[in-house]
């Protein structure tokens, strides 16, 4: 059976490697190593998941949600202590990690949509919800509630015993 990757992907590859390449002018500072670490959490991601390994892909989305947490307590030390443009580099790459995180969960509630188990997707999509409640990640939020609709439709029993 063929996997397709969720749109999201390539999107969430595509603003993690435009962040790496925006901080190539520093590829040995600890930002970079941070965005490539982050990049190689992605691809991992997603090789697990084609490959049907999902509780590898879980643990390297907790990863990247770990290394968000990690760099929002840099931040609120470094934004006490002065310093503007790291802070400012250091919540970018905070906030690419969340916006990743996100999208890998909804691609996740995508896979178990269409491997038809709708429980796990619920849950994927409702992680979503309860978890990214920043004004910014209200889009997330958005597309995660609209998924969990989407599979009442999806994995509701057919009428008709032969469809």
């Amino acid at each position: 059976m063929k996997i397709l990757l969720p749109y999201g992907f390539s999107h969430a590859v595509g603003a993690l490697s435009l962040f790496v390449f925006l901080l190539s002018g520093c590829s040995q500072d600890q930002y970079q190593r941070r965005a490539d670490m982050m990049k190689d959490h992605v691809e991992n991601f997603y090789s697990h998941l084609k490959a049907n390994r999902v509780g590898s892909a879980v643990h390297e989305n907790e990863q990247i949600e770990l290394m968000a947490d990690q760099m929002a307590d840099t931040v609120k030390k470094r934004g006490r202590m002065g310093g503007l443009g790291q802070v400012e580099r250091e919540f970018a790459l905070m906030k690419t990690a969340r916006e990743t995180s996100a999208q890998n969960w909804i691609a996740l509630g995508q896979y178990f949509t269409l491997k038809q188990q709708p429980d796990r997707a619920r849950a994927s999509y409702q992680r979503v919800i309860d978890t990214y409640t920043n004004p910014t990640e209200q889009a997330y939020r958005e597309q995660a509630a609209r998924a969990l609709k989407d599979l009442s439709i999806v994995s509701a029993p057919s009428p008709d015993p032969t469809h």
